[in-house]
């Protein structure tokens, strides 16, 4: 029975983890949108690099 309890709660943890990087990757998104239209290079090529840490974190979870 704890065995289930323990599984269930980590599920939920990778859930809830999944779902704050979906959060993050559209803020991201947005973000890199903005630095697009206003030709800012420097913000577009911080806010690409943050969305390859986000998809390597997501496809690690998928993994799991």
């Amino acid at each position: 029975m704890k065995k289930m309890i323990q599984a269930s709660k980590k599920t939920e943890s990778v859930e809830q983890q999944v779902a704050t990087l979906k959060l993050e990757l559209n803020y991201e998104l947005a973000v890199l949108f903005e630095a697009m239209q206003e030709n800012n290079l420097t913000q577009k090529d911080a806010s690409i690099a943050t969305l390859k840490r986000i998809r390597n974190e997501l496809n690690v979870y998928k993994a799991l």
